[in-house]
């Protein structure tokens, strides 16, 4: 799976899903771009399965369902490595079950 890990989440975060092809926004050359351009960059470079953010207001503010690729919306205390870390598990487990088009909340593991 290609993803895409939003500029608001550590870059040491793309560690944890070392078997699949990970990129940070910078790394894509998309710094600084807001999210509707953002969602619109992703969509036409056609090079993501799956956006990762902690942005909770992403779904509310640009139409996501036609978008060829899932985001995942990490509802974390903060969006530093210790909080947004024990994600990772599940995001992998999960993987496979994602779908483009659609937005997957996932709360806080306890």
């Amino acid at each position: 799976m290609r993803i895409l890990l939003d500029e608001c989440l550590p870059k040491d975060l793309a560690r944890e899903f070392s078997s699949h092809e990970v990129k940070t926004v910078p790394q894509a050359g998309w710094a600084s771009v807001s999210n509707g351009k953002l969602l619109r960059k992703i969509a036409e470079s056609g090079q993501f399965d799956l956006f990762l953010t902690v942005d909770k207001r992403l779904p509310e503010q640009n139409r996501t369902s036609s978008l060829p690729f899932s985001i995942v919306i990490l509802r974390a205390k903060s969006n530093r490595m210790i909080h947004v870390l024990p994600f990772a598990p599940e995001i992998l487990r999960h993987m496979d079950e994602f779908k483009a088009g659609h937005v997957y909340v996932l709360n806080q593991p306890e």
